[in-house]
């Protein structure tokens, strides 16, 4: 008994001291897109905010590839120290691992869920020469050359690629999907014309929206979005039941002090209340969701990758 009790002190007063001592150097921040899209300019911004809470440098580092997987796994896989941090969004914790045969981390037991950053709204656009300007015209359109239209993608995985599986599912359409690295190369092939239209979140989109370089057709949340306020939802436009949500935040290796995942959740979310922070991330069509806690960014992942894992089956999109 004497022996337990004494454990039990000694791993309080780790806790304390793992909570005192950290950080006490860099941290890093891994992007596992391709500069310049939204998760990326979250990722700058947050790292620039997190660093004057921290008194320590975060250093984002871009490391696309396999749908988000390799930056992920970079991390999973690595020490578990709270100085390596991921970007982890919808794609690399709720949709890759059904859409891929074989995923090199589990997004529940590998990782640790520190914070929801924002949730999007999916925003379905088209370049401005297509001769389609709504969704029942696209879908006739789509009908009456199979095979012909392309979408892009921010990457294998994205809800970018599943919501156009489930367009193509639920209309009974077929177009080619184009994966990118990232949503911002996408888009600007697809402003080049190189290809038809994309499924892209908001925060991307909108300030091509804005400038009638890409022409909007519906938003695939069940509720229209104050950005754009008359613009209709798929749902509204005939397919009923369409529903879909862009989110992504902050995670580490699972086995993270708990001390050290509690400091980053309450530096992260001092930064994300900030109100230039704020009016950034509206600029980009986003806001902090509700969720905010560890524990609470845990139940909606294992709840999302529920949803997903269904979504995927039906929709039978595949990778590998």
């Amino acid at each position: 008994m004497q022996r337990l009790l004494l454990l039990l002190a000694l791993a309080g007063a780790v806790a304390p001291a793992w909570s005192q001592a950290w950080p006490a150097r860099p941290l890093r921040l891994v992007v596992p897109y391709a500069p310049g899209g939204p998760v990326d300019i979250s990722a700058r911004l947050l790292a620039a905010r997190l660093q004057q809470g921290l008194g320590q440098p975060v250093v984002p580092e871009n490391r696309p590839g396999a749908g988000g997987n390799i930056g992920v796994d970079l991390i999973a896989k690595g020490p578990a120290d709270g100085y390596n941090l991921v970007m982890s969004a919808i794609a690399t914790l709720a949709i890759n691992p059904s859409l891929y045969s074989s995923l090199p981390y589990d997004p529940l037991k590998d990782l640790r869920h520190v914070t929801l950053l924002v949730q999007v709204p999916n925003v379905l656009i088209v370049r401005p020469d297509l001769p389609a300007k709504s969704v029942p015209e696209l879908i006739a359109l789509g009908k009456s050359r199979p095979g012909k239209l392309d979408f892009g993608s921010g990457s294998t995985g994205s809800t970018g690629h599943l919501a156009g599986e489930m367009f193509k599912m639920v209309t009974g359409t077929y177009m080619v999907h184009i994966p990118y690295k990232g949503s911002a190369p996408a888009l600007a092939d697809m402003m080049a014309g190189r290809i038809d239209l994309m499924f892209d979140n908001l925060a991307s989109a909108l300030p091509s929206i804005k400038s009638e370089k890409v022409r909007a057709l519906a938003v695939t949340t069940r509720k229209r979005t104050d950005f754009l306020p008359g613009l209709p939802t798929l749902d509204e436009s005939g397919l009923k039941g369409f529903d879909m949500t862009t989110w992504w935040g902050v995670s580490v290796a699972a086995r993270t002090p708990q001390p050290v995942v509690d400091r980053l959740s309450a530096e992260i979310l001092k930064a994300m209340d900030s109100p230039d922070m704020r009016e950034r991330l509206r600029g980009m069509g986003s806001e902090p969701p509700a969720i905010r806690t560890p524990d609470h960014f845990a139940a909606f992942v294992a709840a999302e990758l529920k949803t997903y894992t269904g979504l995927v089956r039906r929709s039978g999109a595949k990778v590998d």
